[in-house]
Formats: C-alpha cells, structure tokens, sequence
C-alpha cells in the first residue's frame, strides 16, 4: 500500500512538473506534423489528441496557480493572514509558487502588524500630551483625537463636528469654520464651570484628503499654573525676608532677658518679653505660609477610595468638635482605586472637611457632609466634598483659591491654596460648585 501511494506521488509530480507539460506540447505537435505528412491518420488522431490535453494540462496549471494568487489578495482584503498554501507532496515548481505566495503574506503581515504597532504608538504619545488634538477634514469628520481633547470638550465620543452643537453652538459653529493658520478663543459652560479655550490651527494632505489639525488648550489651567508660580515665588521672598529680620530681634531680646535677669527694670523686662513673644508669634505665623512653597513632590501609589476617606472621616471628627454634624461616604464602585500620593492628598480631604465643619457649625442639628466618589467615563477617579451650610458669596468664590485670602476671623487663607498646588502637582484638579440644596456647596477633586 505505501508502495501505491509512494508511486501514485511519484507521477502526480511528473504530471505538475510544467517542463514536463511543456515538453508534452512539444513532442505532441511534432508528432502531429510528422504522423500528418507521414499519412498515418490513426496516430495523426492520437497525437492531435495528446496535443490538445498536454495543452488543457498548461491551462489548468496557469488557472490553478491564477486561483491561488486571487484567493490570496482575497484573504489579504480581509485582513485574513492565517492561511498557508501546502508544499509538501508537490512538483518544485508549484512548491516554488507556494512558497512564494506564502512569502508574500507573511510579508504583508509584518509590514501591517508594524504599522498598527506604530499607530498605537502614536495614539500613546497623543494621549500622553497635556494638549487636545482634533484631526477632522473639510466635512467635519473626525479622524482622530486624544483624550485630552475628550476631556476639554466635555465629551466621551467625537466622531463630526455637529456633536459639539450638544456642549455649545458656538464652539461647534467655529470648530467647522476655523481655518488653517487662525486663532481663536472659545468660551462656553458645563458642569466644571466656565470653560475657557484656545484654538490653534494647522493642516497636511493624507491620501489626497485635506485635513485640519486643531490643537487646544485650557486657557484656565495655563493662567492657574502661572498665578500659582507668582504667589509661590512672591511668598518665598516675603517670608526669607520676614524672617531674616525678625529671628535676630526675637534671639536679641532672650539673649538679654537672660543676661540681666535680676537687675532689669520691669518697664523694660515687660517690653523685652512682649518684643520676644510677639517676635516668636510672627515667625510661627511666616512658617505657616512656608508650606504653601514647600509641598514635597507626590510619591503616587495605588490605594483604596473607601478605606481611605473612612480614615479621613475619623480623623476629622477626632481633629475638629462638631459631634451633631453628620457625614455620610459613598464610593461607587466599592473596589474605587486612585492613583495619587496618599500622604499629600489626606491633607487636602482633611482640609475640605474641616472647611465644610466650620462652615456648618455647631449649633445645627441638621448639619450633614457627603463625600461621594466614583469613577467617569473618561476612567478618571473624582471625589466631591458637599455640604449643606451657608452658599459661598458669588463675589468670594473667584477669590477663595488665592493665597492668604480669607473670611474666617484667625484664618491664614493657605489650606485652599495648598489643596490647589498638591492637586495640581499630583496632575489633577480642585474646583469649586454651587449645587442646589440641601448640599449647596461642593468641592470637586479630579485624579487622571
């Protein structure tokens, strides 16, 4: 039996071979020449008849070799690059044209994994950029944006312009009509607020289509970032120089408190004490304005929502007196986790609850505080702070993130400003909203 199969594959190849056809078309039309002038019609006949099948033999190898290339761009079409022609137990030419083909989808399957490996490698850096990009062609479709962009405009998914009609008219209306070169600036209103943007504007050719690439920026966040590097610098200053004077006045007045203890008239030991006393209070109210230049830089690391605002709550309610003031945490999904540095953020929960405390008192029965924290579908984390006391004035709330502003009698006006920087240095936000009641006023942290 395997004699059979061995001798079966033996001629199969001979018959493939196509110098063998080839030289069957030869033999076969000299024959039929030779048996035509010979007058031998009987293997005039049959040499005619070879002739024809050696030539039908041509065909159905040029056929069959035509199928294999057409199914082979077919499944290259279809991004279908699994398949793979047989070579064992073939002629050497056929083996030859399969190889070959296979060699060519293999080819063409490297060169597109590359190119896709290459895209993501692109969206990756586009995404990585504090810059929103939009890249649209003259009808208005989107060919491609980054998350940044998502996120200034409010939106989850940006296919054509006239979904901004959702967020603003306007914008929408300029995002269609901006040109390649132009600059402009659009304003308009959500949930964060007033949202202030700029657009810059550039275009390429890509497969004989123009397109326009539409860089945007968040003109709040730029001004935030350079107002908070002025106070910075000007309270670095100010506090070395406070500093620099009064140590030496406060060390002067003990130095000689302590030399002439007993011979001193009391006039002048009262106005030695009340200069040392006064001098010491002023250099502990400096220090506390240093820690506004000071914040280390965030050391982030993976930690669970839940248990850590239970912890805030319970140190907040141990730090501050307010035992009829209710708080109430609600973390959606249970599981919640941020990526942040916990230390520095435990600062600023804690500095939102204190704030929220005193501004309720301790003379209400129905004070509450919700903190609720949940996941959007952009995957950023967001913590709110409500509460349920007195609104902030429309005209402080402007002013509320400013260094050394304040409305509370005693207060230093630097926990908001801190609260601002460590947000701002862990890559996220703080943001202030006035809800409706009963929890009209709400703190808004956002972690990326």
């Amino acid at each position: 039996m395997r004699q059979l199969t061995t001798i079966r594959l033996f001629f199969k190849r001979i018959l493939d071979n196509v110098y063998f056809r080839l030289l069957l078309v030869v033999g076969c039309t000299v024959g039929t020449m030779w048996f035509y002038q010979s007058g031998k019609w009987e293997w005039f006949v049959l040499s005619l008849v070879g002739l024809f099948v050696s030539i039908l033999l041509i065909g159905n190898l040029y056929r069959r070799n035509a199928r294999k290339i057409a199914f082979m761009f077919d499944a290259i079409d279809n991004s279908d690059y699994a398949f793979k022609y047989a070579t064992r137990g073939h002629a050497s030419d056929d083996k030859l044209v399969s190889e070959s083909m296979n060699r060519i989808t293999q080819i063409l399957f490297q060169a597109k994994s590359e190119a896709a490996q290459q895209e993501k490698y692109y969206e990756l850096i586009m995404d990585s950029v504090s810059t929103g990009i939009i890249v649209l062609d003259d009808n208005g479709y989107i060919y491609q944006t980054n998350k940044e962009a998502l996120r200034l405009l409010g939106l989850s998914i940006f296919t054509h312009v006239k979904q901004l009609a959702k967020v603003d008219t306007g914008v929408a209306q300029v995002m269609q009509q901006i040109q390649p070169g132009e600059k402009h600036q659009v304003t308009f209103t959500n949930e964060r607020g007033t949202v202030y943007l700029s657009l810059r504007v550039s275009e390429m050719t890509l497969q004989s289509k123009h397109l326009r690439i539409i860089a945007i920026n968040d003109i709040n966040r730029e001004l935030d970032e350079k107002e908070i590097d002025s106070w910075i610098r000007l309270t670095r200053v100010l506090t070395h120089e406070i500093m620099n004077s009064v140590t030496p006045i406060t060390s002067l007045s003990d130095t000689l408190l302590s030399m002439h203890q007993g011979d001193v008239n009391e006039d002048i030991r009262n106005g030695l004490e009340t200069i040392s006393t006064t001098g010491k209070g002023l250099i502990a109210f400096v220090d506390s304005y240093r820690k506004f230049t000071r914040i280390p830089t965030p050391n982030p690391t993976l930690f669970y929502v839940g248990k850590f605002l239970d912890r805030m709550i319970q140190l907040a309610k141990h730090q501050n007196n307010y035992p009829m003031i209710e708080v109430i945490s609600i973390v959606e999904p249970d599981d919640l986790i941020v990526y942040a540095d916990e230390n520095l953020i435990t600062q600023v929960v804690l500095n939102l609850l204190k704030n929220a405390m005193q501004a309720i008192g301790g003379e209400r029965s129905d004070g509450k505080i919700l903190i609720r924290a949940f996941s959007t579908e952009e995957e950023a984390v967001v913590i709110e702070v409500s509460n349920n006391g007195p609104i902030i004035p429309a005209e402080e709330i402007e002013h509320i993130f400013i260094p050394f502003f304040t409305t509370k009698e005693g207060g230093s006006g630097v926990g908001l400003s801190v609260s601002r920087q460590i947000m701002r240095l862990s890559g996220g936000s703080i943001a202030l909203k006035n809800n409706a009641p009963p929890f009209s006023t709400t703190f808004v942290l956002t972690f990326p």
